[in-house]
């Protein structure tokens, strides 16, 4: 055997921390840009704490609960923390989740709940990552993930004090009070040992839904104290001591499954074995880090913040709910198999369709097909397309059958991962068969959905529907479905029938073909709320909302210039929020444009198509500027599961889906000199603007590849082949 001398023995331990160095320093390159903290004030609803890429498991602070303000159960105006759970939504307006709160403690069991205070100068947070003091107790409070595993590590000072831990299975986000008391229905907990808790809840709130766990410490339990149940209340809340010696540290994992416990048991195996916190915590940040290097911007420090923190809550779902086997719960409550061991949820359609879908394609194109295969296992046991999912489980929220759009801008784009024969039937029956919100007999009769009909969102239902009967037609006639695509074409300008005259604006219309008396033009509707015949907006931001024929919108307004001249007045108008009930998710006011709301968010790319491309390009940079801070609430709404943010990253590029379906970018101004993608296959699209400045935020000319471009948009499957956009900037002014 060969003697290996002590100076070789230290040059390949330098060598081995050098590599783990090196590798530690390519991992932060981007993350560093990431602020978890940007839309977790105001209205944003994102949460700061720590997760991965697609993963199921969001182990995040809760500083409150119930409705609006805690839809992801974290303000960061807030003083203190009620404890951390393992479940959380990013940017929605309703809430859910929250599941399993741990609170660790120091002092008396016997109090009136177990808040803390703590020192903002403590609370830190990085992708993957989140750690504060409770000022209160005296404990530090660590926590990172995997896709399906919570880790929380405390120090607890030592004080000689016993180290105590809340872990409360009745809590969650909900709307009120009486519904944290209602919302498990069933509940049950069993302990194997001293390190372990198993159990399951069932539970409703947006949506009924199983989870189940196991909890893992690494020190044993002294005693276990249960605190009496509430009436009403199905779960317990208990409190565990552990004698913990000086610089011990109290370690808890967490698996999750929406399965079974042996599933929750098998994601714990297979995704954080051993005790090693900082292991996992890399393995987060190296994950995070994998998606953050496919772009790389030249900007300032500010700009690079808002961009990668944009790009991470893009990523933070759709949700990959199948367990490490590839076992999932379907939307019937029944247990499946993956053949991909991959199936998503978290599909906020009516929010992503617009631009977070099609980002996808462009910056993660290797979860497309999963998630269209996701949405068709849906169809198959629902019988039409998901609306909205949660865990698998349909909540029906919001309008329109936008999954519809999603799979059709996929195959236009090239993806055939799926079968898709299934796929045009599975969108057939969607929009041929009454459902939930979607009343195809009323809507063909008429040729638009009379408000005495259908109470609440007639006009942009009609509006909706319109997209995805266009999105059919595409399909149809790409599998030489002759009747189908002129059925599907026919419906797609059903929008016509309610553009008053009069108003030129989108007008509610009865059953009679009588308009709507009175008519408020700036009067906000929202559903089940306000009522109203528009959702989550009024007249003036939803007469724009006909992507699918843009050209057709010019001509039934009288041509490009009466057209213009009317979106010019969206932006002109008085900056107020008109209308009863709820009405505070229409934000982000420039006029009546609201961009803290999904429907405005392709409105300002309109005048590049109106033949008023500067118009666009000011408007873009005002937007870009006002409503995308580096901030607590730098967010000028809900971030609503990525939505927000693709917008900004496509504007960033220079560009944007405006008709989400097949791929055309319209052309708006690039806010970065030069964005580098890498694409699969090695050959990367270089995007650069030159000679940008504050002043220069004007287009002069573009060119693709060295040559010059004239049209007013590019399509997906130009920039995938790789290339080189250049935008020459001037100041026009």
């Amino acid at each position: 055997m060969t003697k290996i001398s002590i100076k070789q023995t230290l040059l390949f331990a330098a060598a081995v921390l050098f590599t783990y160095q090196a590798a530690k320093a390519q991992v932060t390159t981007n993350l560093k840009y990431v602020n978890t903290f940007i839309g977790a004030a105001d209205n944003g609803h994102t949460f700061p704490g720590a997760t991965v890429p697609f993963g199921m498991v969001q182990a995040s602070p809760e500083t409150g609960n119930g409705g609006w303000n805690y839809c992801s159960g974290y303000r960061y105006e807030d003083k203190k923390i009620w404890g951390f759970a393992q479940t959380h939504l990013s940017g929605t307006g309703i809430p859910d989740l929250g599941d399993i709160l741990l609170q660790p403690f120091t002092g008396s069991a016997d109090r009136g709940n177990f808040q803390s205070n703590f020192d903002k100068r403590t609370e830190k947070a990085s992708p993957g990552y989140y750690t504060v003091v409770l000022s209160d107790f005296g404990v530090k409070a660590e926590m990172t993930a995997t896709a399906h595993t919570a880790f929380h590590q405390y120090t607890f000072p030592a004080n000689g004090k016993i180290a105590h831990l809340l872990v409360d299975l009745q809590s969650g986000l909900v709307s009120s009070a009486q519904q944290l008391k209602e919302h498990v229905l069933e509940n049950s907990t069993n302990f194997p040992d001293q390190h372990t808790i198993e159990g399951y809840s069932r539970v409703k709130q947006w949506v009924d839904r199983n989870y189940y766990y196991v909890i893992l410490f690494n020190k044993p339990f002294s005693q276990k104290t249960l605190i009496p149940i509430a009436g009403g209340e199905k779960a317990p809340r208990y409190i565990f001591d552990f004698n913990l010696k000086p610089g011990e540290l109290l370690k808890v994992k967490i698996g999750i499954s929406a399965v079974s416990i042996d599933g929750a048991r098998k994601n714990l195996q297979a995704e954080s074995q051993g005790w090693d916190f900082d292991q996992i915590h890399y393995i987060a940040r190296k994950a995070w880090s994998k998606y953050l290097s496919r772009v790389n911007v030249e900007g300032t420090t500010n700009q690079k913040t808002s961009f990668y923190t944009s790009f991470y809550h893009l990523l933070i779902q759709p949700n990959n709910i199948a367990d490490v086997d590839g076992k999932y719960r379907g939307p019937d409550n029944q247990v499946y198999q993956s053949k991909t061991k991959n199936y998503y949820s978290t599909f906020s359609l009516w929010d992503t369709y617009r631009a977070a879908h099609p980002l996808y394609t462009l910056l993660t194109p290797e979860k497309v097909n999963d998630f269209v295969n996701t949405m068709l296992l849906h169809s198959e046991k629902r019988g039409y397309l998901p609306i909205w999912t949660l865990w698998g489980k349909e909540n029906y929220c919001m309008i329109g059958n936008h999954a519809v759009p999603i799979i059709v801008d996929a195959y236009l784009k090239g993806f055939r991962g799926y079968d898709v024969d299934k796929a045009f039937k599975a969108i057939k029956n969607s929009l041929t068969i009454n459902h939930f919100k979607s009343s195809w007999d009323i809507y063909n009769k008429y040729g638009y959905l009379p408000f005495d009909l259908v109470k609440e969102e007639s006009v942009s239902r009609t509006l909706e529907f319109g997209l995805d009967d266009y999105a059919a037609a595409k399909l149809a006639g790409q599998l030489g479905l002759h009747s189908d695509e002129v059925y599907f074409e026919k419906r797609a300008s059903f929008y016509k029938n309610l553009l008053d005259p009069t108003s030129t604006l989108m007008r509610g219309k009865d059953s009679s073909g009588k308009w709507r008396t009175p008519f408020n033009v700036l009067q906000l509707a929202h559903a089940g709320d306000a009522g109203g015949d528009y959702t989550e907006g009024n007249a003036w931001q939803y007469t724009w909302s006909v992507q699918q024929d843009v050209d057709g919108l010019i001509r039934l307004m009288g041509g490009q210039q009466k057209a213009g001249a009317k979106l010019d007045s969206l932006f002109k108008l008085k900056e107020v929020q008109e209308g009863n009930g709820f009405i505070g998710d229409v934000t982000g006011l420039i006029g009546q444009y609201a961009h803290g709301n999904e429907p405005s968010h392709h409105v300002a790319y309109l005048f590049t198509l109106f033949g008023r491309p500067q118009r666009t390009q000011e408007l873009v940079r005002q937007i870009n500027e006002k409503f995308y801070l580096n901030k607590p609430d730098g967010l000028s709404g809900n971030d609503d599961c990525g939505q927000m943010s693709a917008w900004y990253i496509f504007t960033a590029m220079g560009f944007y889906p405006v008709n989400p379906v097949g791929g055309d970018y319209v052309f708006g101004a690039p806010q970065f000199k030069k964005i580098t993608i890498a694409l699969p296959g090695g050959k990367p699209l270089v995007i650069e603007a030159k000679n940008l400045s504050v002043q220069n935020k004007y287009v002069r000319s573009i060119s693709w590849n060295n040559k010059p471009y004239t049209k007013n948009s590019i399509n997906h499957r130009q920039l995938v082949r790789g290339g080189h956009l250049v935008f020459q900037m001037y100041n026009r002014n």
